[in-house]
């Protein structure tokens, strides 16, 4: 297995079995609020950052917009070893961060100020950190960097781009929305969209309407996601999945529920906004995070304080 220069296990936090756990890895920036330490960075380099977070490492950073998301896993993986202790289907979190382990120490502290329960930091300084997700067996990769986003995306890893913004930390349960082409499902049908126009793009999706959509980029994600949501009834179950998508109902949504039910992926509501806002609707649902291709879609997000990741 491939390792960063350093890996700290963090021996609070008992080690889950990476062959069965559903690994997240999450870069610093996504899951705290690192913006003015980053500004220093960029205005004042590298030195002066280092000097800066160890000057302050026992000074616990803001929450960042990933926070409440990796606080609900946790709330799933209690409610999961709840029913079964012997459980090791659970979600496993590791912080990458391009930080040197000198300057680390903060990211540590601000971690167990707050009880996360990661289960490794691994610092990786100037290298291109998106090499050892594969290795570490990650299902989703959360970067607050467009380039680590698309280095993981070309090499299989599903990953999202969280966008900064100030978030309310929604109660549980886990609540995750997806939007359907290019995140759940291929891009199929907007490549048809975008050369042929809505009436080509409704042609197309009545003729294939029983060709199950090709796999979008979190299709993996979601699909594990659903098997640990499936340990329980709907009424107890500490996972709560949404598809919100710009298809409509009447023409493009028989496909998509097709497709569902092919892969025996269960989603506990979909919404077909033929092409309206989702800022309402979102506002509504209160997800820990909402996974999307359209960057006007994550601005309406934004604009009703929903955590937002696109999907480049």
């Amino acid at each position: 297995m491939a390792e960063p220069k350093s890996t700290v296990i963090n021996t609070d936090v008992q080690q889950k079995d990476l062959s069965e756990a559903l690994i997240i890895a999450v870069t610093t920036r996504a899951i705290f609020n690192l913006e003015e330490e980053h500004k220093l960075y960029l205005e004042k380099g590298k030195e002066e950052y280092t000097r800066h977070q160890q000057a302050n490492q026992d000074k616990p950073l803001p929450p960042g917009t990933a926070f409440a998301f990796i606080q609900a896993v946790q709330y799933v993986n209690k409610m999961i070893l709840k029913s079964n202790p012997a459980e090791k289907d659970l979600f496993d979190i590791l912080v990458l961060s391009n930080n040197s382990p000198e300057s680390g120490a903060r990211i540590i502290n601000s971690a167990k100020h707050y009880g996360l329960e990661i289960s490794k930091f691994c610092f990786v300084s100037d290298e291109d950190s998106t090499q050892y997700l594969k290795s570490h067996g990650v299902k989703l990769f959360l970067s607050a960097d467009r380039t680590d986003v698309c280095n993981a995306l070309r090499r299989g890893v599903s990953a999202a781009l969280i966008v900064q913004q100030e978030v309310q930390a929604p109660n549980t349960p886990l609540r995750v929305v997806f939007d359907g082409d290019a995140v759940l499902f291929s891009d199929e049908t907007d490549q048809v969209f975008r050369e042929q126009g809505l009436e080509g793009a409704l042609q197309y999706e009545q003729a294939m309407e029983a060709v199950p959509l090709g796999e979008g980029p979190l299709k993996d994600f979601a699909m594990h996601l659903g098997k640990m949501r499936n340990k329980f009834s709907q009424e107890t179950s500490p996972i709560r999945t949404y598809l919100v998508t710009a298809r409509s109902g009447r023409d493009m949504g028989i496909r998509a529920i097709k497709t569902l039910r092919e892969w025996g992926l269960a989603i506990d509501e979909a919404f077909f906004m033929d092409g309206a806002p989702k800022g309402p609707i979102l506002a509504q649902i209160q997800p820990h995070i909402f996974f999307d291709d359209g960057i006007h879609n994550i601005q309406g997000a934004q604009n009703v304080g929903v955590p937002s990741a696109w999907v480049p």
